[in-house]
C-alpha cells in the first residue's frame, strides 16, 4: 500500500518466524534432549512469543504507524529478552533457587503453566538448568537472537532492510 515499505513487512515476518523458531528449538531441547527449563528460560519463551505476535500484527497491517509501533514494541521486548538472558547467566544460574524471582512471579501472574504446561511449565531450578550447546551457554544463544531482533526492529523503524 502507499506510504508503507514492503521490506518492513517482510522483515517483521522474518522476526516473527525467527522468534517462533527459537521457541521451537527450546521445546526440542526440552522434550527431545532433556534440557529442562528454569523460570528465566520460560520467561524468555514468553518474550519470544510476544515478539512473534507483535511482529505478526505489524506484518499483517500495512500501515506505517502500525508497523512502526510493532517494531518499537518488538525492540522493547527484545531488550527485555537481552536483560533476562544476561540475568539468567550472571545471577540466576549462580543461585540455588529461583523460586519467587521476578521471572517466577511473571509466569505465575499470567497463569501460563496452567494454560500450556508443555510450553510454560518450569521443571528445573536456575542452577540445575545450566546447559551449553557446542560449548556456548544456552542463554547466550537466546541473547544473540534478541540482539539480532533488536537490530532488525531498529531497521524497520528506520525504514531500511
Amino acid at each position: 500500500m502507499a506510504g508503507t515499505n514492503p521490506s518492513s513487512g517482510r522483515l517483521l515476518v522474518g522476526m516473527a518466524l525467527l522468534s517462533l523458531a527459537a521457541v521451537a528449538a527450546a521445546l526440542v531441547a526440552q522434550h527431545a534432549f532433556d534440557i529442562q527449563p528454569c523460570p528465566w528460560c520460560i520467561l524468555q519463551r514468553v518474550v519470544f512469543i510476544a515478539i512473534a505476535l507483535v511482529c505478526g500484527v505489524g506484518a499483517l497491517v500495512s500501515s506505517r504507524g502500525v508497523r512502526a509501533g510493532s517494531a518499537g514494541l518488538a525492540l522493547v521486548l527484545a531488550l527485555c529478552g537481552v536483560a533476562a538472558a544476561l540475568w539468567q547467566h550472571f545471577v540466576a544460574a549462580k543461585s540455588a533457587s529461583c523460586n519467587l524471582t521476578l521471572a517466577d512471579r511473571i509466569i505465575g501472574s499470567f497463569g501460563l503453566e496452567a494454560l500450556a504446561p508443555a510450553l510454560f511449565q518450569v521443571t528445573a531450578s536456575c542452577a540445575d538448568a545450566v546447559s551449553t550447546i557446542v560449548g556456548v551457554p544456552f542463554e547466550f544463544w537466546s541473547l544473540a537472537l534478541y540482539v539480532f531482533l533488536a537490530l532488525a526492529a531498529i531497521a524497520v523503524l528506520r525504514g531500511r532492510r
